[in-house]
């Protein structure tokens, strides 16, 4: 998917969601694994949150840790997903959230995986190790590395905002080294939405990639200083939520509720790209 189209998703259902499918199989609503194989459950709730959320956003993002501790039954599970938003809802953007990182033939091994074994548009990447354990991930056209930069998490402190002699801090650094590996057509960055005015700060050097931006929502992430601080002129925004979405009723009626939260957001998120002066 290019940019363009990304942004043409956006304009068209109104909204810069990104429905986080990090299922835990000691999560889903216990009716469903009454009488059913595990996995099999896990299949349908994901195919059931999809179905009632779909509309409403314009993205989804396996977290393949949920499905890697399962074993090779969970990567089936994990294929199924995929498969299942490929041929009923092609217009929507996978990213698999698997923070990659290493070197030479290993990243390349990485990236075969998920752009060919699989069919994501999309896969964090950790750009710690430099440009040589990024660069495999870029050969496949169309396709996206979401870099790293200032993540959600308290641990963010210990390295990403570790400054040098200039004031520099090591995020900028990753910000400004980086953009000489790909362009913004390419390239996204993975921003927690607990950074808040930070994103002044990175729209500064990185005024027109996308941000994908996790921490809304049960991790107290504002969206509306999100979008304050995060929009431009094509939005250049995912705002991602999991927890909130789809544990949001653990009964029959879980679809439902998790139509429910990601309606009450594309709702705000319509009102924030009203900001965008190209949209109103």
């Amino acid at each position: 998917m290019t940019k363009q189209q990304l942004f043409q998703n956006i304009l068209r259902k109104k909204s810069f969601l990104c429905v986080g499918l990090d299922t835990d199989i000691k999560k889903i609503p216990p009716h469903l694994l009454q009488g059913e194989d595990p996995i099999t459950a896990l299949i349908i709730f994901n195919q059931a949150i999809i179905d009632a959320t779909q509309a409403y956003c314009v993205a989804y993002k396996p977290n393949l840790a949920f499905y890697e501790s399962l074993g090779l039954k969970g990567y089936f599970a994990l294929e199924k997903t995929v498969a299942y938003i490929r041929q009923k809802y092609p217009d929507q953007f996978i990213i698999a959230d698997a923070k990659r990182g290493d070197i030479g033939n290993t990243s390349e091994m990485y990236a075969r995986a998920v752009f060919e074994s699989a069919d994501f548009d999309a896969v964090t990447v950790a750009p710690y190790m430099g440009e040589d354990s990024v660069k495999p991930f870029l050969v496949y056209p169309n396709k996206w590395v979401i870099l790293l930069a200032l993540t959600s998490n308290k641990g963010s402190q210990d390295f990403q905002l570790m400054t040098d002699a200039q004031g520099e801090r090591l995020f900028e650094k990753v910000l400004k080294k980086s953009q000489e590996w790909a362009s913004d057509e390419q390239t996204m960055y993975v921003v927690g939405a607990t950074q808040g005015k930070m994103f002044e700060d990175i729209r500064k050097i990185v005024p027109n990639h996308f941000l994908l931006v996790p921490g809304v929502g049960a991790q107290g992430g504002s969206l509306e200083e999100v979008a304050r601080y995060g929009l431009n002129s094509q939005c250049g925004l995912l705002v991602n939520s999991s927890r909130q979405i789809i544990y949001a009723d653990s009964t029959e009626r879980f679809a439902e509720a998790a139509q429910r939260e990601t309606q009450i957001l594309q709702q705000e998120m319509s009102k924030y790209l009203e900001w965008i002066p190209s949209i109103k």
